[in-house]
Parts: C-alpha cells; structure tokens; sequence
C-alpha cells in the first residue's frame, strides 16, 4: 500500500475506528487466551528469537516484580493466516464467525511466558525446561526430564495449584534448616506469577492497511527487526507473504542445488530490482508501493534469476552450493545479470566468470555501499545491452602478499577463494596422489578436509605465531587419514616419503595443489618463509590468470 494511502487510513477522520483499549491483564490468563486460539500469531510476525537467557531474565523481571511492558493486540473479525503453534506448543482453531485478537507487539515475551508455563515436550535439552531454584532464587534450564531435587521445581507447575502445592508438601520431608524459607519462598513465587500483571492495549474496527504500518512502527525499535521483517509487515496481505515467498518459493526451489541457505536480505535486493528499483535499502523501502500482482511478478523473476545463476555457478564456476562463495553480494549481482541478460553470448558468460575471480581476489563486496550497488546496477544493464563489453570494478590489485596475510577460516572470503582455485587445479591428496573428493571438500561444512602444509605444532616448536601458521598459503586439501599421518612432521622428512612412493607423479601432484618446484625446494629444507613465499606467487599467478590479467 503507498504511503499516501496508509496516512490517509490512519488519518481520516471520516474513518471509523475506536479508541485503542487499554486494560491490564494477568500474565497467565493472556498465556491461556494464546493456546485457546483468542491470541493469535498473525503471519507478518517475525519467528521467535530470544536466546535462553533473554527467557531467564524475562522471568526473573516477573519474580521481582519488575515492568516488563505492554502488549498490543488487534481485534478483528478478519481471518489472516497466522502461526499454528507458539513456544511449541498448539494453538487451538476458532469458529470462523468468532472475532480474534491478533498480536502487534509482545510476541517474544509472551511466548517465553506460554512456553515456560505449559512446556509439555520430551524433549530434555529444551529452551522451555525451566526451573526455579529456592535456594539460589534464581531461574535454570534443567537438563533433564527426571523430577528436581525438592528446592528446585520447574516453571510449568504453576498453573496447576494441585501440582504445585503437592511438590511444596514434599519440602516437609527436607531436614534440612531452611525448609520453612524454602516453602515460603515457594509460596512466594506462586503468588508472583498467578497475580502478575501486564498492560494490553487492543486496537478495534481497523482495516489490515491502517495495522501493518503500525506494526512496522512499533517494531522498529528495542530488539530490532530485519529489513526483511519490516518489509514482510509493510507488504503482507492474505495473497502475498514476504518471507514465505523467499524462503519456500525461492530459496526452497534452490535447496537441492546446494544454495538454499542464502541470506533473505540478499535475497531481498534481488526482488527488489525485479520490481523495477533498486539494490539499496531506500529501493527495498519502496517495495510497499508494489500491488499484489506486482510483487508476485517479481518474486517469480527473482527465482528464474537466480536458476539460471545457479546454474552458472555449478556447471562454469565449479561451485557446488553457496557457503563456498566468498562475498554473499557477488550472488546478488551475477543473479541479476541473469535477470536482465537471460541468454547470455559466450563472451559474456567470459566475462561474468572473469569478474567473479576479480571480486573475489580484490574484496570488492567486503563493503559494497549504496554508490557501489547503484553503478553496478547500471553497468550490468550496460553490459547486458552490449554498451559495455567488460565489467569493472575500479578496485585496486593486491600483491601476493594477501596469501600470507589473509588467515585460513571458514567465514573468510581468501580461504573460499583458495578452496575455489585448488578446485579449478583439480587438486590430489598431497600423501596418496588421489584425487580430491571436491563436493566432500567444498561443502564448506567444517575445515576437515584443509590442513597446514608445515604442520602447526612444528612450526610452534620453530618459534613461528600461529597467525603465520595459520596464513592461507600454509594450506590445502588434505585428507583427514593423511594429516593424521603427516601429524608433526617435518615437511622434508613426509615430502621425501612421498617423492619416493609417487615417483614421477610427484611433481604433478604438487602442480594439482599450486605447490611451485621452487616452492619444493623450500620445504625438502624446512624453510617455512621461503615456502610460503613462493607458494603465494603461485597461488596469485594463478588467481590473476583466472582474472584474465595474465
């Protein structure tokens, strides 16, 4: 809806809505109206995000007697979708005609409250197993499902007196001194949780263009939503959901093919430019204006985008899922050069798989900003209409120093980049001369399959920082079984063995993994520097051919 629209149907003084409601409510009769199906859970919600502690402290604040806020609600005869269960728990279904009340605000604290008060699971290590102690007074996830020493009783007690005060009975059977504080601590927290009260405030008679501009608002502060969240609100309509466009339409089409789990955000400046605007969070903002139709057409186009991005990605980049690509934005612009260019020439297609080594070589999407996101936009719409015939970046080269600087984890983009490159060499198992298992080593799971070349412990015993150990010239693809036998060896000494067992294979092998003869030479002498020197000008001759600079 526009904005105009949304201020007129918050303005109007034609229109008929009442006065918000306020009551005040205690926090288990609000609980039980959420499970009865009176409170629901609308669709545009985000999903729920506290962190166990965030639960514990939310329920000390009640203990104390501490304000914990409002909750906003909605009453309304319409029937939106919304979520089937909270905190795990059912919600029960209402009569069509039977006007329900939809939650604005309160969802993460009243779902740590449903959660904590009713948690009815089997499962042990649950965020909703909580528990008090008497003797401490303060609150615990309990690790098991067995009963609690008797000065510990869990949260999901309280609603039934019954229960409650048959588990307070058995404090008697305590010898200990403290038995009569320890019940009446007991007595205490009972009485805490059954009176503790909150405010609700229930909005009447408004229509769901005046209430999801609202919800945007309120939601706009304290623990913050993400732009995909927002967004979700700003456009949500019984035909259209947001993110259950992008995450079962889009990403869910592209889950088999490895690149299922990329970020909604990035996913979100993509259908943006679907849309006809922009990367930027301002082009994105303006998505509100878009009709029903509107965002249906562009969220179709999105994924034909990005099925053909896949498909570049896998079959010409050797890129098996999209954990391996070093900067999450090079998928946002290679997916929209296949929005504007769907059948690209082959010398695009060049010229795409250049650009994406130059990228991910220079660190160009380690800060892309909204200038950067606006110019690559345009030239992309130049290069696909054959204005242009290269794609720059206007980005600075950097040495082979990078290889020694740049440390080997698995959320930097340089690591991504050496494992991309040893798979473009088609790399072997330094001990056994097999070839590499690359859908196994690019997973990008864990960093099994990738070792030290000059074994860590050696190179400590050496004197070397661990941050020099850990450079990403020092590693390669290497088989768990491998580096267990290579342990900490010196190079010269499991370099020789291999030399011997591979014969003339030898130097292929070591070709597979970018490691130069003279790089050899350095490590039959243990000499770490000289190794790691010679091995980044490898590794960055290589890099910069892939980049068609060489």
């Amino acid at each position: 809806m526009a904005k105009t629209k949304t201020a007129i149907a918050i303005t109007d003084k034609k229109t008929a809505i009442r006065d918000p409601k306020p009551e005040v409510q205690r926090i288990e009769v609000l609980a039980s109206r959420i499970l009865d199906g009176d409170i629901l859970l609308p669709k545009f919600q985000r999903a729920f995000v506290w962190d166990r502690t965030q639960i514990l402290e939310l329920l000390d604040s009640i203990m104390n007697n501490y304000p914990i806020g409002s909750v906003l609600l909605w009453l309304t005869t319409q029937r939106l979708r919304s979520e089937k269960n909270i905190a795990g728990l059912a919600i029960k279904d209402r009569a069509l005609e039977y006007p329900v009340n939809y939650l604005l605000d309160g969802q993460q604290r009243l779902s740590s409250i449903c959660g904590a008060l009713f948690w009815d699971s089997q499962d042990k290590n649950s965020q909703w197993n909580v528990a008090y102690d008497l003797r401490k007074q303060q609150f615990f996830h309990a690790n098991t499902l067995d009963d609690l020493p008797l000065h510990q009783v869990r949260i999901n007690k309280l609603p039934d007196a019954a229960a409650f005060f048959k588990h307070v009975a058995g404090l008697d059977t305590l010898t200990s001194d403290d038995k009569l504080l320890l019940k009446e601590r007991a007595e205490e927290l009972f009485k805490r949780f059954k009176d503790y009260s909150i405010a609700t405030v229930t909005l009447s008679d408004m229509p769901i263009g005046s209430v999801a501009p609202i919800f945007e608002r309120i939601n706009s502060t304290g623990t913050r939503l993400t732009m995909v969240d927002l967004m979700r609100a700003a456009t949500w309509s019984e035909e259209f959901d947001l993110v259950d466009s992008i995450d079962e339409d889009i990403l869910g089409a592209l889950k088999d093919k490895g690149f299922g789990s990329i970020d909604r955000k990035s996913v979100l400046r993509n259908f943006s430019a679907a849309s006809g605007r922009s990367f930027t969070a301002d082009g994105i903002d303006d998505l509100r204006n878009c009709n029903i139709s509107e965002l249906k057409n562009a969220a179709q186009t999105t994924l034909d985008a990005y099925r053909r991005a896949v498909d570049f990605f896998a079959t010409e980049m050797k890129v098996p899922n999209s954990n391996v690509i070093p900067y999450v934005n090079q998928v946002v612009v290679i997916a929209e050069f296949f929005r504007v260019c769907p059948n690209p020439t082959k010398s695009q297609r060049d010229e795409i798989t250049r650009y994406f080594w130059k990228t991910s070589l220079t660190g160009y999407f380690s800060g892309w900003n909204t200038g950067q996101m606006a110019a690559d936009k345009k030239m992309l719409e130049e290069f696909s209409e054959g204005i242009i015939s290269a794609l720059s970046t206007h980005e600075a080269m950097p040495t082979d120093e990078i290889w020694r600087v740049r440390q080997f984890r698995l959320n930097n983009a340089h690591a991504k980049l050496l494992a991309l490159l040893l798979a473009e060499q088609g790399p072997r198992d330094l001990l056994t001369g097999q070839k590499v298992t690359l859908d196994q080593a690019l997973a990008w799971e864990n960093d099994k399959e990738y070792h030290h070349i000059f074994p860590k412990s050696f190179l400590k015993q050496r004197g070397v920082a661990s941050q020099m150990a850990n450079c990403v010239a020092n590693f390669a693809m290497i088989t768990s079984s491998s580096n267990k036998l290579i342990s900490n060896s010196r190079p010269s000494e499991y370099f020789k063995k291999v030399r011997s067992e591979l014969g003339a294979d030898f130097s292929a092998v070591m070709a597979s993994n970018l490691i130069s003869d003279e790089a050899m030479v350095a490590a039959m002498q243990d000499d770490f520097d000289a190794f790691i020197s010679a091995r980044s000008v490898t590794l960055h001759a290589a890099t910069r051919k892939l980049c068609g600079l060489d």
